[in-house]
């Protein structure tokens, strides 16, 4: 089965403190409790790993040598301070102050969908903030439910091939597992779009629908396949792609 079990956590707890914690930051400096990136942490030889920053931007981390995560790649919530070392052979050097994945898996084609496996159409809310993004192959979302049961688990998907006439349009689907009463938490999930069309270098919208509490809704995110990324890019970019949430 390709769904993936997923156990809620209150979206204060992401921006916790978490494992990595640098003991060279002052204690009444809170900003190292939040995470200040969204990255890729992208293995390469030998357990050494780099960080993706965004389509264009490569971070080498200074004071990790492997991949708390071997060789998989995923996405991950980072706190980082730039570092002065020498960032080659990528584009920027900083030091980690703590990092931690969150849930990553594969898209699904409508064509491959499980017939003995419930996907849902339980509600949830797509949550507009920096976190959801569609960049370096991925589609991450940050999104809001009900639910009671902390223990049992929800299951959400990210499904293809749902317009024959836009192949560049998804489909967010999430099973609460019956858990439907409670609290109102946050989880995030990132998705591979390896599946997709190749844009050829070109930027399309991306459309994501979803079943919301009040009917279905739609976002359209700025999209393009990823390319390899080699060390030393030509362009450095800051800019996030943009989000219109309808």
């Amino acid at each position: 089965m390709r769904s993936t079990k997923l156990t809620f956590a209150l979206v204060g707890m992401l921006f916790s403190l978490l494992a990595l914690a640098s003991c060279n930051n002052d204690d009444d400096d809170w900003s190292i409790y939040y995470p200040n990136a969204l990255v890729t942490v992208r293995p390469t030889t030998n357990n050494a790993f780099f960080l993706q920053l965004d389509d264009n931007t490569t971070l080498r981390p200074v004071n990790l040598t492997t991949s708390p995560f071997g060789d998989r790649e995923v996405r991950a919530l980072i706190n980082y301070t730039p570092s002065k070392e020498s960032a080659a052979p990528y584009d920027r050097a900083v030091y980690i102050n703590w990092m931690d994945s969150i849930l990553t898996k594969n898209a699904i084609s409508k064509s491959e969908m499980n017939p003995d496996f419930d996907y849902g159409g339980d509600p949830v809310e797509i949550v507009r903030d920096w976190v959801t993004i569609a960049e370096d192959g991925y589609l991450t979302l940050r999104f809001r439910t009900v639910w009671g049961n902390i223990g049992k688990p929800h299951y959400v998907n990210l499904i293809t091939g749902v317009n024959p006439d836009n192949p560049y349009e998804v489909e967010f689907l999430h099973n609460s597992n019956g858990d439907s009463f409670g609290f109102v938490r946050d989880g995030i999930v990132a998705f591979r779009l390896d599946g997709l069309p190749d844009t050829e270098g070109k930027t399309v919208k991306l459309t994501l629908k979803w079943q919301s509490f009040s009917g279905i809704k739609s976002a359209q995110f700025n999209y393009c396949t990823r390319s390899a990324t080699t060390p030393q890019s030509q362009a450095i970019s800051d800019m996030r792609p943009e989000i219109v949430l309808q």
